[in-house]
Protein backbone atom coordinates (compact mmCIF):
# COMPACT_ATOMS: atom_id res chain seq x y z
CA UNK A 1 0.00 0.00 0.00
CA UNK A 2 1.60 3.64 -0.84
CA UNK A 3 1.67 6.59 1.40
CA UNK A 4 -1.50 9.09 0.66
CA UNK A 5 -0.47 12.83 1.39
CA UNK A 6 -2.01 15.94 0.07
CA UNK A 7 -0.99 19.73 -0.56
CA UNK A 8 -3.64 21.82 0.34
CA UNK A 9 -4.10 26.03 1.42
CA UNK A 10 -7.74 25.71 2.78
CA UNK A 11 -7.67 26.43 5.87
CA UNK A 12 -10.56 24.63 7.20
CA UNK A 13 -9.15 21.49 5.78
CA UNK A 14 -5.18 22.40 7.65
CA UNK A 15 -7.30 23.36 11.12
CA UNK A 16 -9.82 19.97 10.63
CA UNK A 17 -6.59 17.64 10.00
CA UNK A 18 -4.89 19.24 12.71
CA UNK A 19 -7.43 18.99 15.44
CA UNK A 20 -8.34 15.61 14.30
CA UNK A 21 -4.60 14.56 15.54
CA UNK A 22 -4.41 16.81 18.82
CA UNK A 23 -2.66 19.29 17.38
CA UNK A 24 -2.39 22.94 18.16
CA UNK A 25 -1.03 25.56 16.05
CA UNK A 26 2.52 27.07 17.54
CA UNK A 27 5.19 28.86 16.77
CA UNK A 28 8.95 28.13 17.55
CA UNK A 29 10.18 29.82 20.59
CA UNK A 30 13.02 32.93 19.96
CA UNK A 31 11.80 32.95 15.81
CA UNK A 32 9.33 35.90 16.25
CA UNK A 33 10.93 39.37 15.75
CA UNK A 34 9.54 42.51 14.41
CA UNK A 35 6.12 42.28 13.39
CA UNK A 36 6.99 38.54 12.42
CA UNK A 37 5.27 35.69 13.79
CA UNK A 38 8.39 33.61 13.53
CA UNK A 39 8.57 29.96 12.34
CA UNK A 40 5.42 27.96 12.14
CA UNK A 41 4.99 24.55 13.55
CA UNK A 42 2.12 22.14 14.83
CA UNK A 43 2.42 21.06 18.23
CA UNK A 44 1.04 17.65 18.36
CA UNK A 45 0.99 15.13 21.55
CA UNK A 46 4.46 13.33 22.60
CA UNK A 47 6.74 16.14 19.78
CA UNK A 48 8.69 18.88 20.63
CA UNK A 49 6.51 20.84 23.43
CA UNK A 50 6.29 23.89 25.40
CA UNK A 51 10.14 24.05 25.52
CA UNK A 52 10.84 24.67 22.40
CA UNK A 53 7.33 25.54 21.04
CA UNK A 54 4.89 28.57 21.89
CA UNK A 55 0.98 28.10 21.14
CA UNK A 56 -0.38 30.64 19.19
CA UNK A 57 -4.22 31.00 17.86
CA UNK A 58 -5.36 29.62 14.67
CA UNK A 59 -5.82 33.15 13.30
CA UNK A 60 -2.46 34.71 13.74
CA UNK A 61 -1.10 31.30 12.25
CA UNK A 62 -3.25 31.63 9.22
CA UNK A 63 -2.03 35.10 8.93
CA UNK A 64 1.55 34.33 8.97
CA UNK A 65 1.01 31.11 7.07
CA UNK A 66 -1.05 33.44 4.36
CA UNK A 67 1.27 36.31 4.21
CA UNK A 68 4.68 34.16 3.27
CA UNK A 69 2.32 32.26 0.62
CA UNK A 70 2.92 28.53 2.09
CA UNK A 71 0.80 25.45 1.52
CA UNK A 72 0.41 22.67 3.89
CA UNK A 73 1.76 19.18 2.26
CA UNK A 74 0.26 16.04 4.84
CA UNK A 75 0.45 12.76 4.92
CA UNK A 76 -3.28 11.22 5.45
CA UNK A 77 -1.71 7.57 5.94
CA UNK A 78 1.53 5.74 6.40
CA UNK A 79 2.48 3.03 3.66
CA UNK A 80 1.50 0.54 6.72
CA UNK A 81 -2.45 2.00 6.56
CA UNK A 82 -1.28 3.64 9.57
CA UNK A 83 -2.47 7.27 10.41
CA UNK A 84 0.04 9.93 10.31
CA UNK A 85 1.15 13.34 11.47
CA UNK A 86 3.98 13.69 9.19
CA UNK A 87 3.44 17.26 7.46
CA UNK A 88 5.56 20.30 5.59
CA UNK A 89 5.29 23.88 5.63
CA UNK A 90 5.97 24.36 1.72
CA UNK A 91 5.97 27.28 -0.95
CA UNK A 92 3.14 27.71 -3.01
Amino acid sequence: MASESHTTTDHDEIRSWVEEHDGKPARVRGTEGGEGTGVLRIDFPGGAGEDQLEHIGWEEWFETFDDNDLAFLYQAQKASGEDSTFFKLVNR
